[in-house]
């Protein structure tokens, strides 16, 4: 199989690769790595992870002496771990801590623990990396236990003792946050507490003092599986227990809006009645807080990407559709001021936002109650909002909120003497430079509010 439509992201395991054919992603596996992917198959390993929902499916598609190809199921959007909510990025540690157990009872154990080798599909984290399953060689330590701590436990400790902002330091550290940096972190108490002190400052001062020719493990020479399962179960209850008080300015945002309820239903009807005819496949909510917006839309979408930068609201929306069982719902932590960009070796290594949602090609974007946060906070012409909204909309649903508006007039009342300079923060100027990428079809005023709803697209959509 030629290199040329190897992935970017797919270099570092010698056992094979990823490319891409024809659009749909696919997995190379090199001879190194027969005999294990054979006796995982004919032992049924990968058929009961795939069975439970906790590996991804594939299938063998082609087979000779010297490759493998296998195509895995295709995920419509890939998150990373720097976009992950405190409870989904504790679903993934676990996640990996299960296929840990279950590998070690079948003779198996994972080489690495990447939280990148892990994402979120059909309503749950799933794990993607086929290759990372290695024979287990009877009393050796766990391979990948420093991998863990540095991009799972570690990062999750960090979350619940300085706040969730922490957990985005995976996007400056892909190959696991320090753990002296995680150690230097954390208060002092941390190390009264025997199992942080053991999993996290222990282990940052012994590979500090052997830095040179540490190789990852444990500190200890030879582990028993027993020991190596009792290890895993610590691990495994520690994380599931833990969580978070931490304050919201966005988690409980519907209990504090600024117009009625009669208006606030007026727009989920308005939403509901341009949504429907376009018979989408696809949504994008930017700013989507909770899901509460999508939910209320009377279609059914087969992915629904909903995106805030509020750790509690991305939360409140996985638990729901958790307890709801809503497949198609997909939310995520995202900073329209500050998107994801591209990173790793040769900034290929992780996609921007930009580069993902393009692929995917949303059928409806919405941007309620956002366009205001970008003007007014992040001081973005509407010229440059309208910009990035169009380079991956082909419909566009964006409410306004005019100058009046009580949240608009709390922002511009915190510019002090710079006030003056949003003077061109008008419905007229908003229309004029959306105009120039976009269409308007359809405007619709919000009673009892100061709020304009617009039914967009994109003059380049086909």
């Amino acid at each position: 199989m030629p290199t040329t439509n190897r992935h970017s992201s797919s270099f570092r395991d010698p056992s094979g690769f990823i490319f891409i054919d024809q659009g749909l992603i696919k997995r190379s596996i090199s001879p190194l790595y027969f005999e294990q992917y054979h006796t995982l198959k004919s032992s049924g390993f990968f058929k009961k992870l795939h069975s439970a929902g906790l590996l991804i499916a594939h299938d063998e598609i082609e087979a000779s002496d010297s490759e493998i190809i296998i195509q895995p199921e295709q995920i419509p959007f890939y998150t990373y771990p720097y976009e992950w909510s405190f409870n989904q990025y504790k679903e993934a540690a676990l996640l990996t801590l299960k296929i840990q157990k279950f590998a070690l009872d079948h003779g198996f154990s994972l080489k690495d623990a990447s939280a990148f080798n892990v994402t979120f599909h059909k309503g749950k984290m799933v794990f993607v990396d086929t290759l990372s399953f290695d024979f287990y060689q009877e009393n050796t330590p766990w391979r990948a236990y420093k991998q863990f701590i540095t991009h799972f436990f570690g990062p999750l400790i960090l979350a619940k003792y300085n706040g969730t902002e922490t957990l985005k330091l995976i996007h400056s550290f892909i190959d696991g946050i320090p753990t002296k940096m995680l150690a230097s972190m954390l208060p002092y108490k941390t190390k009264l507490n025997p199992f942080l002190y053991t999993n996290i400052h222990l282990l940052a001062s012994y590979e500090n003092k052997h830095k040179e020719d540490y190789n990852g493990q444990t500190k200890a020479a030879s582990l028993s599986k027993k020991a190596q399962l009792n290890l895993i179960k610590g691990l495994y209850n520690y994380i599931k227990k833990m969580d978070l008080n931490e304050a919201s300015e966005w988690g409980n945002y519907y209990d504090k809006t600024n117009y009625e309820k009669a208006a606030f239903d007026q727009k989920a009807n308005i939403i509901n009645s341009w949504v429907k005819p376009l018979q989408a496949k696809t949504i994008i909510d930017i700013g989507g807080n909770d899901g509460t917006f999508v939910r209320k839309i009377d279609h059914e979408f087969e992915t629904a990407l909903v995106c805030d930068i509020d750790n509690t609201a991305v939360d409140t929306n996985f638990k729901t559709l958790k307890q709801q069982n809503e497949t198609y719902m997909l939310p995520f932590i995202f900073d329209v001021l500050n998107p994801s960009a591209n990173i790793g070796f040769n900034n290929k290594e992780r996609d921007s936002f930009l580069k993902r949602i393009t692929s995917f090609q949303p059928d409806v974007t919405m941007g309620l109650a956002v366009i205001h946060h970008m003007t007014l906070s992040g001081n973005i012409p509407f010229k440059l909002s309208a910009q990035f909204f169009a380079s991956f909309s082909k419909c566009l649903i964006i409410e306004f909120p005019k100058r009046n508006d009580s949240w608009v007039q709390r922002l511009l009342n915190t510019k002090g003497e710079f006030k003056s300079h949003f003077d061109f923060y008008s419905i007229e100027n908003f229309e004029t430079s959306y105009s120039v990428f976009f269409k308007i079809e359809e405007k619709i005023e919000i009673y009892t509010s100061e709020r304009v709803i617009y039914l967009l697209t994109n003059h380049d959509a086909k």
